[in-house]
């Protein structure tokens, strides 16, 4: 059920869909693990900033929640690194985790531009893995 405006925003949705993959990965790990602790907050602030800024009025208010769920975004592909540094995640995880994240943050430069007046530098490559995005 979609009440509110952000819920129908596909990255919002494919926000949700990233935090329960942290969850299914993490949920039998220790949770004194600061990583863990880590990841769970930076995953969730990925929606939480989405629908925050989505409900701003003027553009630059949604602009900077956007960018601050992105910075998220990219905190939690650095978690997965660090998490698979740690072996507590295999490559193949890391990777599936990343091609949720690289879309999250290709929609949310995509949300950036459209409510953003800002001078923005064009498109940037990413790389997941051995995968050239």
């Amino acid at each position: 059920m979609e009440i509110f405006g952000h819920e129908k925003l596909k990255v919002y949705q494919s926000s949700l869909q990233f935090v329960d993959f942290v969850y299914q990965h993490t949920k039998d790990l220790p949770k004194s693990n600061n990583i863990i602790d880590q990841i769970n907050r930076a995953s969730n602030s990925i929606p939480l900033n989405i629908a925050e800024g989505n409900g701003k009025l003027t553009p630059k208010d949604k602009a900077r929640f956007f960018d601050i769920a992105r910075g998220s975004a990219f905190e939690c592909a650095s978690c997965l690194d660090v998490m698979l540094i740690r072996t507590m995640l295999d490559e193949s995880a890391v990777l599936q985790g990343k091609m949720i994240l690289h879309e999250i943050v290709s929609m949310l430069v995509g949300l950036i531009k459209s409510v953003s007046t800002r001078v923005h530098d064009g498109d940037l490559e990413y790389s997941v893995g051995s995968l050239d995005i």
